[in-house]
């Protein structure tokens, strides 16, 4: 069997992550001032298969069945469904952050892009970030896509919906690419 990824242990540790993405520059109203809630890393996620760069991704037991059940309809239909991204781990999203402080980000830039380590909807195990053959992987560009014409026609049937349209409440950026399962 395939090991699963690393996950917060607790509460605690979860605790400990966001206090060192605050000390690294999250403002600490950040979930209020975002609407964003806290989201909690799936105990047994399973594997999806591998994404674009040949990593192996995971999602909670219905999200995946869900997304088999879409990416295999988009199939049917001439479309195919390629992971750019799923699960990711508080501590992996606050790796994120620190490289792009490194490259000269600004926190405010950062936070346009990604949301903080503790409230990207990739820790649920719900999320994931597609892309399809031809289109550059997490860029506006998809939305021209026949995938992205596909899903927003069919993800909702999947329980899957786009979260972050354009001048989303959340205020992150637009990201045709990045979809969410949630139960029904």
């Amino acid at each position: 069997t395939r090991q699963s990824p690393a996950r917060c242990a607790d509460a605690a540790a979860r605790h400990a992550l966001i206090e060192r993405a605050c000390a690294l520059g999250v403002p600490r109203d950040y979930a209020r001032t975002r609407r964003l809630r806290l989201q909690r890393e799936p105990k047994r996620p399973v594997p999806i298969g591998p994404d674009i760069r040949q990593r192996e991704q995971w999602l909670i037991p219905p999200a995946a069945r869900a997304f088999a059940a879409m990416r295999a309809a988009a199939a049917r239909d001439g479309i195919e469904l390629q992971v750019v991204s799923a699960f990711r781990s508080i501590e992996y999203q606050l790796g994120i952050i620190r490289r792009k402080l490194e490259r000269g980000q600004s926190m405010q830039q950062i936070l346009r892009v990604s949301a903080a380590p503790g409230y990207s909807e990739h820790h649920s195990g719900r999320a994931l970030d597609v892309t399809a053959p031809g289109f550059a992987a997490l860029e506006e560009e998809f939305e021209n896509s026949p995938a992205f014409a596909w899903l927003k026609k069919h993800a909702r049937r999947f329980g899957f919906h786009l979260s972050y349209p354009r001048k989303n409440r959340h205020g992150i950026a637009y990201e045709p690419w990045h979809w969410c399962w949630k139960s029904r």
